[in-house]
């Protein structure tokens, strides 16, 4: 199959990312959220982005150009009607995403992948909503999606063998290093990365150090680029909350329990750097 068009469902940080690496590998990519408002600003994120590309010299005006050019605006879902891939780019919430999934069936065509970003759950579960689970995968994308070149491919029970081919294909096509995974709470990246968050948050919780120390130690000791507990509030109290919600529920082992301090913070509305307040304050 020859993928042309993709359509990009919600255009937040991770969708626009994926809307700009779709626009950009040369393919016309159809950007749709619920509000003219999303994609408007979805629109202006991508355009920040390739304008900062040119003062560095890394492409032309008239590349930038081209990439814009290939970008359709939409508020409807049933423009995936001429969408031949749809990647699903919206909140961490089964809910949100099976009925997202539903309506995707019913509209696209009979020949089109559909994929979600998801960063933890099953894809298993997405997938049966709909009557072509054989063409349902995961493309986990890390954020900034520009920027990181990691994908996580996830094959749902059902998932065809050529669809995967197709999604590693197009993963390439977009300058992205493809890693296949199995259908498991938080896959690896996720499984991974989020007990070491919870750990670091114990820490805390604990009065083992301060979130500065922790920091400190991971990055001079393990030569993380980034803390955990800074890299915690990047992406979001309630997502890290969410995800280990994910792996305690989907395992049902007390490792993945979430810290009660994490907890608290997100009850608080302390979200980490969106809400300008986590374990650090952000002005």
């Amino acid at each position: 199959m020859n993928i042309q068009t993709i359509m990009v469902v919600g255009a937040g940080q991770m969708g626009s990312g994926i809307a700009q690496v779709s626009a950009q590998a040369g393919f016309r990519v159809i950007l749709s959220d619920v509000k003219q408002e999303f994609v408007d600003r979805g629109l202006a994120n991508i355009a920040k982005n390739l304008s900062r590309n040119v003062e560095k010299g890394r492409m032309t005006e008239e590349e930038k150009a081209e990439v814009l050019s290939r970008l359709t605006l939409s508020t409807d879902l049933a423009d995936g009607k001429d969408a031949d891939c749809v990647i699903e780019a919206v909140t961490e919430n089964m809910g949100i995403k099976t009925e997202i999934f539903k309506k995707l069936d019913e509209v696209c065509p009979p020949h089109a992948v559909l994929a979600s970003n998801t960063s933890s759950l099953p894809i298993t579960e997405i997938a049966a909503v709909t009557t072509r689970p054989e063409k349902v995968i995961g493309m986990h994308f890390m954020n900034p999606v520009p920027v990181m070149k990691l994908v996580e491919i996830i094959r749902g029970l059902q998932t065809a063998d050529e669809v995967y081919q197709l999604t590693e294909d197009l993963s390439k096509q977009m300058g992205k290093v493809p890693v296949s995974v199995n259908d498991f709470p938080g896959f690896v990246s996720n499984r991974v990365l989020m007990p070491m968050i919870n750990e670091a948050i114990y820490c805390v919780y604990e009065g083992v150090a301060t979130p500065e120390a922790i920091d400190e130690v991971m990055k001079l000791g393990m030569n993380h680029p980034m803390g955990p507990l800074t890299l915690a509030d990047f992406i979001g109290l309630d997502t890290c909350l969410y995800i280990m919600e994910v792996l305690y529920e989907g395992f049902g082992d007390s490792k993945y329990r979430p810290c009660p301090l994490l907890r608290k913070y997100v009850k608080a509305g302390w979200l980490g750097k969106k809400s300008g307040r986590g374990f650090y304050v952000y002005n």
